[in-house]
């Protein structure tokens, strides 16, 4: 099967981007160094292609109903103008998917959603739609082909931002210059005349946005904010540093961390699980392992001698026995030793835990230590 392209394909071409699979997609993982992308993204902007993210459109009067019996944080929450990180879980708890959702207004909301997810995502929010009581009153439409993404993650990037959007917002939370707007707020602004949403989200630890516009509009926006950010040291950033970045930060990949098998109780991510506010898929499964414990839990971990990098799959030891895999491990960039996570029984996921990671048949020391792995000073 070919794989999909994003519309930025021939931009990062021009860019001198290496290009590789990614989730069925063809995606620059670098176009320099993975570890120069990174570092330019901790100290001043980077942009990255997330066109390959899906997007779902859900509307009407009982839209915030549906989206509550489906998802697992409080869509109650949202204002006009804001979002939240949120889960979708199966009825044995376990992550088809995590997610950004939007409230564009009050009976509209917009879904970002994993690129490997999409028709997954689709199907089930499909079939949750038929089985609603109230399915005439909210309407469900997948706009993945006709919208594009980009991130632009970095301390530099608020100024960077308003020179792209110099004029007020136009819709959501209403704001004069995009810099002004709050963690998680998003807002519509004019660019060159079309509206485009930007959001005060992102996936790497920095401060940053992520812009979502029309399919066929958004290499005039990738090319103007090239153009623009040379005085922000503005790089094309790809896979590979975003994948050292949110490992930093120990940021969930579905695929990694999380999966239909595993809930959001044993990733670490019960603050975005609201028990409280009523029914919703998943919802006993995910109250009784927050009453009764589980039977693993996700760990972060540091190298504590000098090793090869940790990587995925690569076996976790405790006590000459193995207890787990680890599920992501990368070189840090900005720490300069190994790093990752893995799921191990919870009485070992205690910080200060010493374990052992095989790598290439050696066993090399680490130890469990607290989330985020890099914090900035």
């Amino acid at each position: 099967m070919a794989l999909q392209r994003t519309p930025l394909y021939a931009a990062h071409q021009r860019a001198g981007g290496k290009l590789i699979e990614f989730g069925g997609w063809e995606m620059p993982v670098q176009y320099s160094t993975i570890t120069d992308e990174h570092l330019c993204v901790r100290r001043a902007a980077g942009i990255f292609d997330i066109s390959h993210m899906g997007e779902v459109l859900v509307s009407g009067i009982a839209a915030e109903a549906f989206l509550n019996a489906t998802l697992t944080n409080d869509i109650r929450k949202l204002a006009v103008g804001t979002g939240q990180y949120t889960l979708m879980c199966n009825e044995r708890g376990g992550v088809i998917d995590d997610l950004y959702v939007y409230r564009s207004n009050p009976e509209d909301y917009l879904l970002i959603i994993n690129a490997s997810r999409i028709a997954d995502d689709v199907a089930w929010l499909e079939r949750q739609h038929a089985a609603f009581p109230k399915r005439g009153e909210v309407s469900l439409k997948n706009v993945s082909d006709i919208t594009a993404a980009v991130a632009i993650q970095g301390p530099n990037t608020p100024g960077l931002l308003d020179q792209m959007f110099p004029t007020a917002s136009i819709y959501g939370t209403p704001v004069v210059k995009p810099s002004e707007l709050k963690k998680n707020q998003n807002a519509q602004f004019h660019f060159h005349g079309l509206p485009v949403w930007v959001a005060r989200t992102g996936y790497s630890g920095e401060d940053g946005f992520e812009i979502v516009a029309p399919a066929g509009f958004i290499e005039p926006l990738w090319d103007t904010a090239l153009k623009l950010g040379h005085q922000f040291c503005l790089q094309p950033c790809g896979l590979g540093a975003r994948d050292t970045l949110r490992t930093e930060m120990c940021y969930p990949l579905y695929g990694h961390e999380l999966d239909e098998n595993t809930t959001p109780i044993e990733a670490g991510l019960g603050f975005f699980v609201a028990l409280d506010k009523g029914e919703f898929v998943g919802r006993s499964v995910l109250a009784a392992q927050k009453a009764n414990g589980t039977t693993k839990k996700l760990a972060a971990f540091k190298m504590t001698d000098k090793s090869p990098p940790p990587r995925p799959h690569y076996a976790i030891f405790a006590n000459g026995q193995k207890v787990g895999d680890v599920v992501s491990g990368t070189q840090s960039p900005s720490l300069n030793v190994g790093i990752g996570m893995g799921y191990v029984p919870p009485a070992l996921a205690v910080v200060g835990t010493k374990i052992e990671i095989e790598i290439r048949g050696r066993r090399f020391a680490a130890e469990v230590v607290k989330k985020p792995i890099y914090k900035k000073r």
